[in-house]
């Protein structure tokens, strides 16, 4: 597939933003580096997408460079030029694009982690044309079965020196940095770690919204408590937790309650097996893949959202997505999600892995209306003062602002040094 450059203007589907003045006058040379990006709507590239358009919107200019699509419509983004690059190689979302290795002539470059392939060639291309670059580590790279030893191979190879040549490390919670697989990095690196969380745009995940037609479309009665899961059924995110899900769901009848299954994949018919062998598959909605468009009114169908992961989920999109629509959350108690959820406040934590813990949670919820509705007022707070794009843009834009400024007064330092390097110069 030939490399193709889009620079393409709102649309529809994409609701345009009025310009925001920028904090300060300088026009930065942006560029963002994904494995994945729309119309894949998954965690990653959907930080992306969000990113680059808030700070085209604030009046840089922005490149994305990622993978040429395998098919589908191309979502424009709002004054962004997107370079879908061919694919040498896929693995599953990893795709080998050896002309990321040209990349140049910016400012700073953020590179989305984990990339596999990608970083690498970032790394490589940043010490080539010395441009600075800062990397946002989205989750740990966790597999089954070969792919498990894998990342851990790739890992071992590749995240040092990569994480080492970044002059800073974004990281969605410290929460999940200081737990997670990589943690000794983000602990040697403290001083160039920072957090700046997902985000949701809080125009369009709104309160208020009608989801009627939504419960018609699915045959779910106006009187039935619907449970809401949004993720993709796929391989890469099976740590998503839906067999945990159906196999607690089967324990809930709270309002002849039903679940609801946004999202698709390689897995779909073995969870659809799977919701039948739990006598659950009439409770059970398969809605498939719904553009991130409509998303907003299937949040307003529902009555409680779950999100039943385990590690190595590191945030959780859809949970702050709900909480913008004025939906109460239940999650998993894992580092990162557990930063984003207060729980009794906004929504409900319980034990990873207890069908009883969280079948009791959804259950209250179901049958208390007036807790659902102050949960939901609470998370929408919530989001317009940490959540919104807006907010996110804006911390993004003073990063790159100080990244910048330290690369032009001294090019030939890098990043600051770990402790284990101070202590092997020290030694030598």
């Amino acid at each position: 597939m030939p490399d193709t450059t889009m620079t393409a203007a709102a649309t529809g589907s994409i609701p345009a933003l009025a310009p925001r003045r920028r904090a300060a006058s300088t026009r930065l040379r942006i560029a963002h580096v994904t494995a994945t990006f729309p119309p894949y709507w998954a965690g990653t590239g959907n930080v992306a997408y969000h990113n680059a358009r808030e700070l085209a919107r604030r009046g840089h200019a922005v490149t994305v460079f990622t993978a040429a699509s395998p098919g589908g419509d191309l979502d424009p983004v709002l004054g962004v030029e997107v370079r879908r690059l061919p694919a040498l190689l896929r693995l599953g979302n990893a795709p080998i694009l050896p002309r990321l290795l040209g990349v140049g002539g910016f400012d700073v470059v953020h590179l989305h982690y984990p990339f596999i392939f990608g970083a690498e060639l970032i790394w490589a291309a940043a010490k080539i044309r010395r441009f600075p670059y800062v990397l946002t580590y989205h989750n740990d790279l966790i597999g089954d079965g070969w792919r498990r030893y894998a990342f851990d191979a790739y890992s071992a190879a590749w995240a040092r020196p990569v994480f080492a040549g970044a002059r800073k490390i974004v990281v969605v919670s410290l929460d999940h940095a200081f737990s997670c697989r990589q943690a000794p990095i983000f602990r040697d690196r403290q001083p160039d770690v920072l957090a700046v969380p997902n985000g949701v745009d809080s125009t369009v995940f709104r309160p208020g919204l009608d989801g009627d037609a939504i419960r018609r479309q699915h045959r779910i009665p106006p009187d039935a408590g619907l449970i809401l899961f949004v993720g993709a059924l796929d391989r890469a995110h099976h740590f998503k937790g839906v067999p945990h899900l159906l196999a607690t769901f089967s324990s809930i009848r709270e309002r002849d309650a039903i679940l609801m299954l946004v999202g698709d994949g390689d897995l779909r018919e073995a969870f659809t097996r799977m919701a039948h062998e739990y006598g659950v598959l009439d409770r059970v909605r398969f809605a498939g893949s719904v553009p991130h468009a409509g998303l907003p009114s299937y949040y307003a169908a529902s009555d409680v959202v779950v999100l039943p992961s385990f590690p190595p989920e590191s945030f959780g999109l859809v949970l702050i997505e709900a909480m913008a629509c004025g939906r109460p959350v239940v999650a998993h108690d894992i580092p990162g999600v557990r930063a984003v959820v207060d729980d009794g406040v906004d929504g409900f934590l319980v034990r990873p892995g207890d069908a009883a813990d969280l079948a009791e949670k959804v259950s209250i919820l179901l049958a208390d209306p007036n807790l659902r509705t102050r949960l939901g007022i609470a998370g929408r707070r919530k989001v317009e003062r940490r959540y919104d794009w807006r907010v996110i843009g804006e911390q993004l834009e003073q990063l790159y602002l100080e990244v910048v400024g330290d690369a032009r007064r001294a090019p030939e330092t890098g990043p600051t040094p770990t402790a284990t390097e101070m202590s092997a110069r020290e030694r030598g």
